[in-house]
């Protein structure tokens, strides 16, 4: 009989943990390949709290259990965890390790599953147990797994090629450049366990995990250019074994650890933030120097190539008509009282599902109607689901995955638009307007910034920010985060943010080829949301009368018009006003014969009238 309930969940995770001699086992949400997002069956936390969010993690003692949580979740985490099951603590200021040590007794054993944690955080929680005289112990085979009956089996979709017109560099070029960086840092091999490196330096996609078209499967790169590929061989067609060649050896999955244990004498790098703690010890078991570093695709992955910018330049345009056809939708039909969230997501997938190029969203879509918009990462569920009220404002933060035939591009867009009455009557106050006009101008600031070689993030953050701060105001979340080209929407190492002790991608040197998003925003509790989201491309300016050196801005590649009912126009500068109607003017030139050949007339009209000039 299946354990329908969290209770009965826990009480049997509780009895497996008695059976093998330990007191308490880490639940994070991960799969051995750090990954952002995870499959269904490495929805271990999920099963165990019911907790839906995308980061996360659980301590489970005999006696008590807790559950941990960023900011983003403190109210979703309220909404589908029981308290009286799992203590609510948050992240930054508590964290597991802590937890553990202040509630485990002395001579306690702590499990953890060595594919689901990195060397870093073993070293960090072992430490902190130690302290306390408990001890943290591998387990041989993750005890939730032993206990969870209709475990989702793993995915068996088919690896594809990514073709060279795609990717605009070959294979071959990708890891002989792996092999140089080795060579020069007198390393003889590197394990490549996030999936998108696998997936940049092999050139080749898949579908096991939702939003991100990957394969899961390791690499070991050599020095001499040769690779091993570690991936179940029923996902393994003649066209991709073709496209890998000889230099390339397939093997299955499950033999990725036992071949670990054959670099005795080995320098073998390990990206520290990717490479689970599994990992590092086989090889250090088989003699292999583990040597921690950053993995070397992960810099060329982020600046692209001119066919990975022309595929970025191709999307924008597919997803903005589509986008700017269900924008059109929502301002028609949502007065009415009728819509609610999910019907708007559904409605939004639609309308991007009509361009045959579209295979999947880049995330799930953020439907937020009124209070629900002040969740940065509101997901909405049939439990959550409201109608978008009348008089009120709505936010969408979407994305698509999209190949077509020639060109591929991942995109992410947000827009915040006014919902009108059904009379016409209703309008945005004047608190509403000045937000948002202020979360504009820092988006502005962002897009019109020039900078020197060797600015990070970390850097240009604050102009996103002043606006606000004039008025009291911030937001919590990063404004900038790099994307993938037809992979992760999230992706490293670059990030505009506020540089914390962490860093987190906010000291990396911006450079040219680079994509970031541009997404200020304001949250008023209970209230409203408000997020402006483009994506931009990093390139080179040229500045007359400019000091040496290389220089920077922004090119704008996300084309969906900017709700002009929110904007307060008295608050922005001319060259700020400048700004939106150049932007505007672009909107409707990328779009225009896009749009009319869906023969929407609806949104004909709508990307006319809200690209006029201020």
């Amino acid at each position: 009989m299946l354990m329908q309930t969290h209770e009965a969940r826990l009480s049997a995770l509780r009895e497996e943990l008695k059976r093998r001699g330990l007191d308490g086992f880490f639940v994070p949400i991960a799969d051995a390949h750090m990954s952002e997002y995870v499959g269904e069956d490495a929805q271990r936390l999920r099963w165990l709290t019911g907790f839906g969010g995308s980061a996360g993690s659980a301590a489970v003692l005999l006696d008590k259990a807790a559950i941990f949580v960023d900011g983003r979740y403190t109210v979703q985490v309220r909404d589908q965890v029981e308290e009286r099951l799992f203590e609510y603590r948050g992240v930054p200021k508590d964290n597991p390790a802590n937890w553990l040590a202040e509630n485990a007794g002395e001579g306690a054993k702590i499990g953890y599953d060595a594919w689901l944690a990195t060397p870093g955080w073993v070293r960090s929680t072992s430490a902190a147990l130690e302290k306390v005289g408990a001890k943290l112990v591998p387990v041989d085979g993750n005890p939730i797994d032993a206990v969870w009956q209709d475990q989702p089996a793993q995915s068996d979709a088919e690896a594809r090629v990514h073709t060279d017109t795609h990717a605009g560099r070959n294979a071959q070029e990708k890891r002989a450049a792996i092999a140089d960086w080795l060579g020069e840092e007198k390393l003889d091999g590197v394990v490549l366990s996030a999936l998108d490196s696998v997936g940049w330096a092999f050139n080749i996609r898949g579908g096991d995990i939702a939003h991100t078209p990957v394969t899961m499967a390791f690499a070991l790169v050599q020095q001499d250019g040769t690779a091993q590929l570690f991936i179940d061989e029923n996902k393994v067609g003649p066209e991709l074994k073709q496209h890998l060649g000889n230099a390339v050896t397939i093997r299955p999955r499950s033999e990725f650890e036992s071949a670990l244990g054959s670099f005795e004498g080995k320098r073998i790098a390990l990206d520290p933030e990717y490479g689970v703690a599994a990992i590092a010890q086989a090889l250090e078991e088989g003699g292999a120097k583990v040597v921690e570093t950053r993995d070397p695709t992960i810099l060329p992955r982020a600046i692209k190539n001119e066919a990975e910018i022309d595929g970025h330049r191709d999307a924008q345009a597919r997803d903005g008509a589509a986008v700017s056809r269900f924008l059109a939708w929502i301002e028609a039909e949502a007065p009415s009282g009728e819509v609610d969230e999910l019907t708007a997501a559904a409605k939004l997938l639609e309308f991007r599902s009509v361009d045959g190029g579209l295979k999947d969203t880049s995330f799930d879509t953020i439907s937020a109607a009124a209070g629900h918009a002040a969740l940065p990462h509101y997901k909405v569920d049939e439990d959550s689901n409201i109608t978008i009220p009348p008089g009120s404002i709505f936010l969408c933060d979407s994305g698509g995955q999209y190949i077509g035939d020639e060109r591929a591009g991942t995109t992410d867009i947000t827009r915040t638009v006014w919902v009108g009455s059904a009379d016409g009557k209703a309008e945005p106050s004047a608190e509403m307007k000045d937000r948002f006009t202020r979360v504009l101008k820092g988006h502005i600031s962002i897009a019109r910034a020039v900078f020197p070689e060797g600015t990070t993030g970390g850097q240009l953050d604050t102009l996103a920010r002043m606006h606000l701060w004039e008025a009291g105001c911030d937001y919590a979340h990063g404004t900038g985060h790099g994307v993938g080209s037809a992979l992760g929407v999230h992706e490293g190492p670059q990030r505009i943010a506020k540089t914390t002790g962490s860093q987190g991608g906010t000291m990396e040197p911006l450079a040219a080829g680079m994509i970031c998003s541009n997404e200020p925003g304001y949250y008023k509790a209970g209230e409203y949301g408000i997020r402006i989201e483009n994506l931009v491309l990093i390139e080179e300016r040229a500045i007359e009368n400019a000091d040496e050196g290389t220089w920077f801005g922004f090119e704008n590649l996300t084309w969906v018009p900017i709700d002009r009912a929110l904007i307060d126009i008295d608050l922005l500068t001319p060259e700020e006003r400048d700004w939106v109607d150049h932007y505007h003017a672009c909107c409707r030139e990328i779009l225009k014969q896009r749009v009319a050949e869906t023969g929407d007339e609806r949104a004909a009209d709508w990307l006319e009238r809200h690209t006029q000039p201020l």
